[in-house]
């Protein structure tokens, strides 16, 4: 399977090519011009895009078998930036999927996504504009999936030694994960089909017995 990172360059978005590698799969890289890679990622197929140009995103896309969004507005004084990238620019993405024939998508979104009363929301109401993003997915014809991560942090050490809690929407609000375990999840989805049409909120704990997430979902859809 051949997969496109849009985000690639980010905190998550490297971290999930780093793992779509390591599991085989071939990846193309969707860049702005400014973004900077570990030297992990410099042998990658890499793709200057913007997300506001229809004919750049579709020659990005096209020939991908799937696209994995890790695009994502950061807290700015810039409070528009949510609107623009977390809704308009993950329907651009999604828009331009379904021009070129690319059916799967996998959406990093939030946990709390779409909550008002929330303090992330002083940041340009990103909790409510990234639930318009998911809300683009889930009505397009794509077979999508939608994690929702709880707080994330950069750590890397002891991460085998950390289960994950996987559950449905609107079931977890305040707890974390490693963006690696984040980025690792993301790449599961793609190899797993009950996935599909799911909305999946995860975290993680030293506590959390392994599972993985076929079997969570089977646990959560009953």
């Amino acid at each position: 399977m051949k997969i496109a990172i849009s985000g690639a360059s980010g905190k998550t978005g490297y971290r999930i090519a780093e793992e779509a590698l390591s599991k085989g799969f071939e990846v193309r890289l969707l860049l702005r011009k400014s973004s900077q890679l570990p030297e992990s990622l410099k042998n990658c197929e890499r793709v200057f895009v913007s997300l506001a140009n229809a004919n750049d995103l579709d020659k990005a896309i096209k020939g991908c078998d799937a696209l994995l969004i890790a695009t994502g507005a950061r807290p700015s004084i810039d409070l528009t930036g949510p609107a623009r990238v977390d809704a308009l620019g993950v329907r651009r993405q999604i828009a331009s999927c379904q021009r070129v024939g690319t059916q799967r998508v996998v959406l990093v979104s939030s946990l709390c996504a779409g909550r008002l009363q929330h303090p992330l929301n002083l940041f340009g109401l990103i909790l409510i504009w990234k639930r318009v993003g998911e809300e683009y997915l889930e009505k397009s014809s794509l077979d999508w999936t939608v994690i929702r991560p709880g707080g994330l942090n950069e750590r890397e050490e002891d991460l085998d030694k950390e289960g994950l809690r996987y559950s449905g929407p609107d079931t977890q609000e305040d707890a974390y994960i490693p963006r690696r375990l984040l980025a690792r999840c993301c790449v599961e989805a793609l190899s797993t089909p009950s996935s599909i049409g799911q909305i999946i909120e995860v975290t993680s704990s030293p506590e959390q017995p392994p599972i993985t997430m076929k079997k969570a979902i089977d646990a959560f859809k009953l």
